[in-house]
Order: structure tokens, then sequence, then C-alpha cells
């Protein structure tokens, strides 16, 4: 066995309390997200997420977040991936975002929805050509015997459709409507800071701070 239990850290950077913490979750991770954006950290806008399978099997995986506000966060993929095929047999889900440099991290919990093909239309429009033809060459998930096989389905569908590939039926977006937020931020002495914010029977957010 690696030992690595000599590796620590001290988390010194800033604080959350209850003062300085906004009411509505939305608002605080708009907040941290912009901050995070802001400090030019890699990949600020990228989230794990965190499905459960039939045979109660987690899994995990990392996308990146295309969208939030009041109706929920959203993020884009192939319906027929194992998180596809996950979230159609039980469609709750947990995302995480982790700011290592900012010693902060955000867990989100709650039911997801496939968004409007309307939407996802839209977006599909924006990506770059090799993205739009990408979803047409990768059998997401599947078994495939080696890396020609993307090769050459990328080949057929960029002869086939040109310029212009349409959305494939099969990939999409989804929304994640949060019933559940936790805000934690590292401290000094392991003593860190965590609010977690849960939707109560008149749907107002309660607020409440965790041991960490």
């Amino acid at each position: 066995m690696t030992h690595i239990s000599h590796l620590r850290k001290s988390y010194e950077r800033a604080e959350l309390s209850e003062e300085a913490s906004h009411s509505d979750p939305l608002q605080q991770f708009d907040q941290w997200l912009k901050e995070a954006i802001a400090s030019d950290i890699p990949e600020p806008n990228a989230m794990t997420v965190a499905t459960v399978a039939s045979n109660l099997r987690p899994s995990t995986r990392v996308v990146l977040i295309k969208g939030y506000d009041a109706s929920g966060i959203s993020w884009f993929t192939n319906y027929e991936s194992r998180k596809g095929q996950e979230l159609a047999g039980n469609p709750y889900a947990a995302l995480q975002f982790h700011w290592v440099e900012l010693e902060r991290v955000v867990r989100i919990e709650g039911q997801v929805e496939k968004i409007s093909d309307e939407e996802s239309d839209a977006y599909f429009k924006t990506r770059p050509l090799d993205s739009r033809v990408g979803a047409w060459a990768s059998p997401q998930s599947q078994v495939i015997s080696g890396r020609a096989v993307l090769v050459a389905n990328a080949a057929k569908y960029a002869a086939q459709f040109m310029l212009q590939p349409p959305r494939p039926p099969h990939w999409g977006g989804y929304r994640l409507f949060p019933d559940r937020w936790e805000f934690w931020q590292g401290r000094k002495s392991r003593l860190h800071d965590r609010l977690r914010y849960s939707l109560d029977g008149a749907k107002n957010w309660q607020r409440e701070r965790l041991a960490p």
C-alpha cells in the first residue's frame, strides 16, 4: 500500500458566515461561481454529476454546467450514455463543484428532467462544428474496438452532414431542480464552514449550519 497520509493542507483563505451569505442559495452560488471565474482558475464551470443505477450502484463523471437560473441547473450530454440510462431509471442526481484554489465546494441535490427539444436545438447550434459531428460519432459509454471507430464515424458524419449537422435525437440537455444546496468553505484546524439550504413544505429555503 502506498501511504499518503502525510499530505496536509491548512485552509485559511476565507470564511462563510450566516450574516455574510445570501438567504437564497441560487444567489450564493451565482456569487461563488462568478468569483471562481474571475479568479481565472482552471475550468470553474466543471461539475461532478452523481447518479444511481437500478442496482443501487452510484457513478460519477465530470461535465460542464451550461446554464443556471431559478428553474434549475442545466448541462448537455448523450441520452444513451450511462448517466442518461441511470437518470431514465432514477431521475435524481447530485452535483458538486470543487474550486480547489478557493478552498470551496458546492453540493446540489434534486430531481432531473430533460429540457425541451427547442432549448437543446438552440444550444447545439452554438457548438463548434467538430463537437456537433462528435455528438454523432461517439456511441457514448458503449464498448468499441478502438479509437479508429470514432475516427471513422467522425469522417462518415462529417461527409454526410457537411457544415450543418443536426442535433442527434439521442443528444440533448438535462435540468436539475435543486431541493438541497450545501456550501463548504475550508477553514483552519479543520473547523470548516458548512451552510445547508433545504426547501421546507412551503417551498421556502431554510439555512442551517452543519458541523464539519
